[in-house]
Parts: structure tokens; sequence; C-alpha cells
């Protein structure tokens, strides 16, 4: 045959029989190509066995150094889950960052009183709710140098004595009789004086002061503290037991020395407003002296008994400093003038809408504006760079406007709407009403600008009176 497959076979097939001729010989070339054949195995097998060893170990090896990845991709399979359902946080109306519901706050108790707080916290979790949080960063944010906080004392309560690091503090009383106390620097000087309702005090940052309910009835105060941080105060009570025995003794030189100072004991109460159950038996003889004009003004201002200002639908008085002082009293220009002395010093006043009237829209060029609702109702309406927002007010509402910011009151209610305002600057306030800059614009400039003919603008009349606050 051809196939040369088939002629190997045949070849093959011939050896086989010559080989099987062969006899003894043959069989002992056979056991001895056996013998290689198992050595051959042997081998073969070993190196078998110690491959499969090796990969074994190679693939442990590789599972421990992949372990890691494995449990990456395993956290991530399950983080994705959230990421496509992410939590929905809630939206805050944008009007929070102008209004705030002070009686909603927290209440500070202490025996003698209580506080409550419109201002920035530096720990967002001391924020009661987001409306409150969105209104303090925004009063941070607009760096306002204002902050509120109302002060309620019981009678015969103390707001005791302490000093401000980082703020001035103007306050109105709204409700009460109080005797106040100013300790000058040095400590030569102990101005004191006596404020009723509707009055208005000062203190300078860092002057210690103190505030002591002498009537029958709650003391009522609104404070402004010119700060948009959070307020930084030192009780006196609280320095004393922070001071080492030895100092306070060697500094006040009591009968008795250090013995004399040991016998003082930290109440496990916040004394930041006092009234010891046990008043009486402490106090034998209390005298509210009051100091001479000329130091007592520096601190006080009669702002119910100032020059009052009025309009068609409303009135304002101010407690401020003024560049011409011709119309003030002498001691109002005392006031005025230790005003402007301080670095960041506020402006005070009252605002006072009837029924139906109108604060017409207007800003302020130097100050922000900070205000508390003390009676009625009204809608409040401010334009910003980001929008226009208009928001209704109640009694203990704050609302606050930035500088430049234009915005508007109108009252709704039947009774007077009245606030206490305050304003973050030393000088005097500044500022430009909507009908004022209207009649001060060129008609073909309004013209040009409205798309509406020139002679329109005639139609808009100019008052004899002033319409700050004006009535339909």
């Amino acid at each position: 045959m051809d196939n040369s497959a088939f002629e190997m076979h045949e070849d093959g097939s011939q050896k086989t029989l010559s080989i099987g001729k062969t006899g003894p010989i043959s069989r002992k070339e056979k056991e001895k190509q056996w013998s290689l054949l198992r050595i051959f195995l042997l081998c073969l097998l070993a190196c078998v066995i110690t491959t499969a060893i090796g990969v074994l170990i190679l693939s442990l090896v590789s599972v421990n150094n992949s372990q890691p990845n494995v449990n990456i991709r395993l956290e991530s399979q399950a983080w994705r889950p959230q990421t496509t359902a992410p939590e929905v946080q809630k939206v805050v109306d944008p009007k929070f960052q102008f209004l705030n519901h002070l009686p909603k706050s927290k209440v500070f108790e202490f025996p003698g009183g209580e506080i409550q707080w419109a201002r920035y916290r530096n720990n967002i979790k001391d924020y009661l709710s987001e409306e409150e949080e969105a209104f303090g960063t925004n009063l941070n944010s607009q760096r306002s140098q204002i902050t509120l906080g109302t002060l309620r004392i019981k009678s015969q309560g103390l707001r005791a004595p302490h000093w401000h690091f980082n703020a001035n503090e103007h306050g109105y009383l709204v409700q009460g009789t109080a005797w106040i106390g100013v300790v000058d620097d040095g400590g030569e000087v102990a101005t004191t004086y006596n404020v009723t309702a509707g009055q208005v005090i000062f203190f300078p940052k860092n002057t210690l002061h103190w505030v002591k309910n002498v009537g029958e009835e709650d003391c009522f105060f609104l404070l402004f503290f010119s700060t948009h941080d959070e307020l930084q105060t030192l009780d006196v009570d609280d320095v004393f037991f922070s001071t080492p025995e030895d100092i306070a003794s060697r500094s006040l030189k009591p009968e008795g020395g250090i013995n004399f100072i040991r016998k003082f004991h930290k109440q496990t109460e916040d004394q930041g407003i006092s009234l010891p159950p046990n008043l009486a038996e402490l106090v034998a003889n209390a005298t509210y002296e009051q100091s001479p004009d000329n130091l007592v003004w520096r601190y006080f201002f009669d702002l119910k008994g100032s020059k009052n200002y009025q309009f068609p639908g409303g009135e304002i008085q101010q407690a401020q400093y003024w560049k011409n002082g011709s119309e003030l009293s002498d001691n109002e220009k005392i006031f005025s003038e230790f005003l402007h002395q301080h670095q960041n010093a506020l402006a005070l006043s009252t605002l006072r809408i009837y029924n139906n009237g109108l604060r017409q829209p207007h800003f302020h060029f130097n100050a922000n504006e900070m205000g508390y609702v003390l009676s009625g109702c009204g809608k409040v309406g401010i334009v910003t760079t980001q929008n226009a927002i208009e928001f209704n007010i109640h009694i203990g509402d704050v609302v606050f406007f930035p500088t430049g910011s234009q915005h508007y009151i109108k009252s709704t209610c039947d009774e007077d709407l009245l606030f206490v305002l305050a304003f973050s600057t030393g000088d005097q306030l500044q500022t430009l009403d909507m009908d004022d800059y209207f009649q001060a614009t060129a008609d073909h400039i309004l013209a040009q600008l409205f798309f509406r003919k020139q002679s329109e603008f005639k139609k808009i009349p100019k008052f004899k009176d002033d319409q700050a606050i004006n009535l339909p």
C-alpha cells in the first residue's frame, strides 16, 4: 500500500514477531524497560504533586492579597442603594433668612428670670429648628453687627454684674423699673441710675454693668448687641470662683485673709439672673442712688421723652448720634457724643405705624437693620439682589434687613404696629425712600427705563409733607 501510515504499522508488526522469537534475553530487556518506565512515572508524579502544591500556595497568597479589593467592592455595592435614594432634606422658606419667630426659640431659665436669643450659633446643633438656623446664618454671613436678646427679670431679681468681650450693648426697657450700675475704667466711678419703660440704656464693650429690678412687676428688656458672632460674656461670680483662693485673698485683702475667701461657695444653679430665696436675710439695707446727669446720660437716653417725628401714617423717635445736635437738649448731646466715641455702636429707634399705614419702600446706605414687633401685626416686603420676599409679622417676631436691601412695612391690624429698631451704625443713619429717589431722577431717564412717555412721570406728585410713613 502506498499509505505510509499503514507501512509503519506493518513494519511494527514484523518487528514484534521477530522480538517474540528471542527467548529469555528479550524478557530481561522487557523487565529493564518496565523498570525505567516506573522510575519515569514516579518522577512525573512527583513533579505533578510539587506543581500542584506550588499552584495551591500561589493561589492562597493571591486570594489574601486581593481580599481588601473584594471588601471594597462589597462595601461599594452596599453603598450604591443609598446614592440612588438620597435622604430628602427639608427646604427652608427663604423668608426665614429675614424673619425669626422669637417666642418659639429656646428659653434660658435662671432663678431670677429668663433670656431668649435671635442670634448666630457656632454649633448648628444649638438651633432648635432649620428656620432659626437660616436666620442666624444669614446674620453672620451678612456681617450684620447685630444680635438681639430678650431679658426678663423677676421682681428683685438681679442680672449679675458682667461684661461683654466682643460687643457694645443697647437696651430698651419695655416694661418695669430697673436700677442700673456701670463701673468706669479704673473703678473710681460707679454710675448708677433708674430707668422706666420707654427709656434706653447703653454699655460700651468690656464695661462692667448690672441690672436690678426694683419694681413689683417683671422687667422686660430688648437688648441689642453689636456683633454677628456668638456673644462672649463673663459674670463676676464666675470669674471669682475661677480665681485661685490665694490670688483672690491677696487682691481683696479681706479680714480673715484666705479663710474669708473660702466661705464663698459656687451655687449649683447658674446665677446669671440671681434671686436667692432668702434675699430678705441677705440684704438688710438697699439704696438705689442716682448719679449726676453728666455721668448718667453717657449710658442713658430718655427715648420716650425725645423728639417725636410725625408723618401722615405714623411716628418715629430716635436714640442715635446726630451730626447737627442743635435740636438736642444738653443731656441728649452728652449721649450723642459719647455714643459716637465707641466703635461699632448702634442706633435705636421706635417706629409706630397707624392702622393701614405704610412705611414706604426704602433702604439704608450705612447700616443693617433689626426690629422687634412690640404690638400689632403687619406685612413686610424685602428686595435683595437674589429675590423679592413678602411675609406676615406678629408680636414677638424679629426681622432683619441687610444694608442696601429695599424693604417696606405695612400695618394690617386695627391697633398700631409698634417696632423697636436697631441699626448697625454709630453715625447718623442715612436712608433713601422710594418717592424721594423717583422725584430726584430725571423724567427722561425714567421714560427710557420703563418704556413710558416722559409726560407720564409728571403724574407722580411731590408732597409737601414727608411721606416716609403714609396713609391711603
